[in-house]
C-alpha cells in the first residue's frame, strides 16, 4: 500500500465556473480538492485529457457562430428526430 502525500497548490480559477461546479462536487459529496484529485488522475490513467479536446473546422466554428446568433435554427420534437433516424437507418 502507498501512502499519499498531500500538496498545497494554488491555481486561477474562473468564479462563476468555480462557484457552479462546487455545487455540483457538493450534490456529489466531495470537495474541490477531491475532484481535482480525480481529474489529475484520469489524466494520468489516459496519459493525457480524459476527454476529446479538438478545434474545430471552418463548418463547425460557423455553425457554432450562427446558433449563438440564433441564425438557421428550427424546432424539432424527439419524436421527429427518432422518426427522421429510423428512415435514414431504413433508407
Amino acid at each position: 500500500m502507498t501512502i499519499s502525500t498531500k500538496e498545497t497548490t494554488s491555481i486561477k480559477l474562473d468564479r462563476e465556473i468555480k462557484a457552479k461546479a462546487k455545487e455540483i462536487f457538493k450534490e456529489l459529496g466531495i470537495t474541490m480538492g477531491e475532484a481535482v484529485n480525480i481529474f489529475l488522475n484520469q489524466v494520468a490513467l489516459h496519459k493525457g485529457l480524459p476527454f476529446e479536446v479538438k478545434i474545430p473546422n471552418e463548418e463547425t466554428k460557423k455553425a457554432i457562430q450562427e446558433a449563438r446568433e440564433g441564425i438557421n435554427m428550427e424546432s424539432i420534437s424527439i419524436e421527429d428526430m427518432i422518426a427522421e433516424r429510423k428512415s435514414s437507418q431504413s433508407a
